[in-house]
């Protein structure tokens, strides 16, 4: 069979069309309601920390709870584990409609009301991560899972390029109340999808282990894994220090003089990018050059960010962030199939809830670090210092991570 038909025979299961459909959903909530909070943040703040602070005040919780998330992901039923992290959601994303409604709002709203909100939805978000993942990996065969990880990718990706243009659209021509009400929506349609979802039976745990113990296991077989450790930290550092998603309200602002209209589309060029790429990844032919692709796509998001940076042209900035997602999506499908591969399946909770921890929180501290950094140094200058930062990373891991520099994805015998 070739690459090509391969890459789309993991479509022909149903539950897994449910999961890629609930994938899309809840990150198209997440990108509009982004855009939402963002630019309702600035306005009332004019200050690049507050941007910064959003992304922190959803991280801490999430990482707070991820690896009792990723014990009980391993111990309990995971699509009932998303069920409750989604309906926590629904309501955070009420909470925050119920703010544009003056008859609701409260007396004394302020800006502290959106961080009470953010962080909740952060502690759901961790509980959800390494639930998620688990189901996913429960419900396509072992020989699809580089497929899973693509077509996963592809409806992420897919929900980053609508979000944030549909997020700029709605708050710009039809106001906060409009955009949270679809919001809600969103959320919604995603409870609905995973119910559709078969029962999936969670596999026992082979020992009577404490709590402590199942999370020591867990936390072990990363930092004892040089191709897991290595992708991990590789990507850590890279959105740590080369993400400019968070100051995006600023250059659409004051340095590129776009609106929210035209920040919708910085937003979502990254993910076009990626889009893009995940059709070229389908009809390409594999090479066995993981490793060195990792290192090079890395390596091209960061200095498309120090080009990003130096712009004053609105397309040419496009451009660089659309590249940006590009390198960006091969790192995360060759990071998601290392992980689905080379984890048993009685710890991908665990697993799911230290790469959690590494990548999907390094999001929200980077942008408080992008937020720390503009503040300090001004913000284009923090942008440029973020992707030096991440070259550098780049070269250190190179030389210090001989097994993932040499990868081959083809070789890895499943667990």
């Amino acid at each position: 069979m070739t690459q090509d038909k391969e890459s789309y025979k993991v479509l022909k299961i149903k539950d897994f069309r449910f999961y890629l459909l609930s994938r899309l959903l809840i990150m198209l909530s997440i990108q509009v309601q982004s855009i939402a909070v963002g630019w309702q943040v600035y306005q009332l703040t004019k200050d690049p920390l507050s941007l910064g602070l959003i992304g922190l005040t959803e991280a801490i919780p999430s990482i707070l709870v991820s690896l009792y998330a990723g014990h009980l992901a391993d111990n309990s039923n995971r699509k009932t584990i998303v069920l409750t992290c989604l309906t926590v959601f629904l309501c955070c994303s009420i909470s925050l409609l119920s703010f544009t409604i003056d008859s609701i709002k409260p007396a004394n709203f302020n800006i502290y009301y959106i961080y009470s909100v953010i962080f909740i939805s952060g502690i759901a978000r961790g509980f959800m991560s390494p639930a998620s993942f688990g189901l996913g990996s429960q419900i396509v065969p072992r020989e699809l899972y580089r497929y899973s990880s693509l077509w996963s990718s592809t409806a992420f990706q897919i929900g980053l390029i609508a979000g944030p243009a549909l997020g700029g659209l709605l708050f710009g021509f039809l106001g906060a109340t409009i955009t949270y009400t679809f919001d809600c929506l969103l959320v919604i349609l995603a409870l609905i999808s995973i119910s559709l979802i078969t029962r999936q039976v969670t596999p026992k745990s082979t020992s009577d282990q404490s709590i402590f113990e199942s999370i020591s296991e867990g936390l072990k077989f990363v930092f004892s894994n040089q191709i897991v450790l290595g992708s991990l930290s590789l990507d850590l550092f890279a959105v740590l220090f080369g993400g400019a998603v968070a100051l995006l309200p600023i250059f659409a602002a004051e340095i590129l003089h776009v609106g929210p209209k035209g920040l919708g589309i910085l937003r979502t060029a990254p993910a076009v990018g990626a889009l893009i790429m995940s059709f070229i990844i389908t009809r390409r032919k594999k090479k066995g050059n993981d490793g060195f692709e990792l290192l090079i796509s890395v390596a091209g998001f960061g200095l498309c960010t120090i080009l990003f940076a130096i712009s004053n042209n609105f397309y040419f900035s496009v451009l660089m962030l659309a590249l940006t997602g590009m390198f960006d999506n091969v790192s995360v499908i060759i990071r998601s199939t290392i992980i689905q591969v080379m984890t048993p399946d009685s710890m991908r909770g665990r697993v799911s809830a230290v790469n959690s921890i590494f990548i999907g929180s390094s999001n929200e501290i980077g942008a408080f670090e992008s937020g720390v950094a503009a503040k300090a140094m001004g913000v284009i200058p923090s942008v440029i210092f973020g992707g030096c930062m991440t070259l550098l990373v780049v070269a250190i891991t190179a030389l210090k991570a001989d097994k993932l520099r040499n990868l081959d994805l083809s070789k890895i015998k499943d667990n």
